[in-house]
């Protein structure tokens, strides 16, 4: 047998061509990872396992980690006229308190990315006091995703980065004015794989 030659040996740690990296420490992550979200830009960053963890606990960090868990709430409760007064154009939202500015804030999806809608503080205190899930949300790192195209009515507490992914596949995947089959067919799968993951 002939001994390997150092530089092969060495090439099995080397990470896959085209690897994500850890933003903090630069190490190849895996295609699933953690994120940290960046309090003061609402920006997305990579982060390894042991990185993350540095950011665990709230507190005046830079960074807070942005949790797993999804929740999927069938028995939650939002009426079509305060849906209406929440003056968002599509049946696509999300929902999170922003530290920085202390107060909650609206978004919607589309092909040019996510926009903000102004919302009404007087509806938002209707909505959270029928549905005290909205509590125990994290602060900048947790979501409330409302769904209401067609006919759904679902809604999810879920990492915000769920909220930049189905933003992400919007924006990439939009075509002309309606979208096409191909943006719906994937928002479809994005959900019932959400609703999967809350109901686990």
């Amino acid at each position: 047998m002939t001994a390997p030659r150092p530089f092969t040996t060495l090439r099995r740690f080397l990470p896959a061509k085209g690897a994500e990296r850890c933003d903090l420490c630069g190490i190849a992550l895996a295609a699933t990872h953690q994120h940290l979200l960046e309090i003061g830009t609402r920006h997305l960053v990579c982060s390894c396992d042991p990185c993350a963890i540095l950011f665990e606990h709230r507190g005046a960090a830079q960074y807070r980690r942005v949790p797993r868990r999804v929740r999927y709430d069938p028995e939650f409760r939002l009426s079509d006229a305060q849906w209406d007064s929440l003056l968002i154009p599509i049946g696509l939202a999300f929902f999170a308190y922003c530290t920085p500015q202390q107060r909650v804030l609206a978004f919607y999806p589309g092909p040019a990315g996510s926009t903000e809608s102004l919302l009404s503080m007087e509806t938002w205190a209707q909505i959270e006091g029928q549905n005290p899930a909205l509590r125990e949300m994290e602060p900048d790192v947790e979501a409330l995703l409302v769904n209401r195209v067609g006919s759904a009515r679902d809604h999810y507490i879920v990492p915000i980065d769920q909220s930049y992914h189905l933003t992400g596949l919007i924006r990439m995947r939009w075509q002309g004015l309606s979208g096409g089959e191909e943006v719906w067919r994937d928002i479809g799968e994005f959900f019932a794989k959400l609703q999967e993951a809350g109901r686990a």
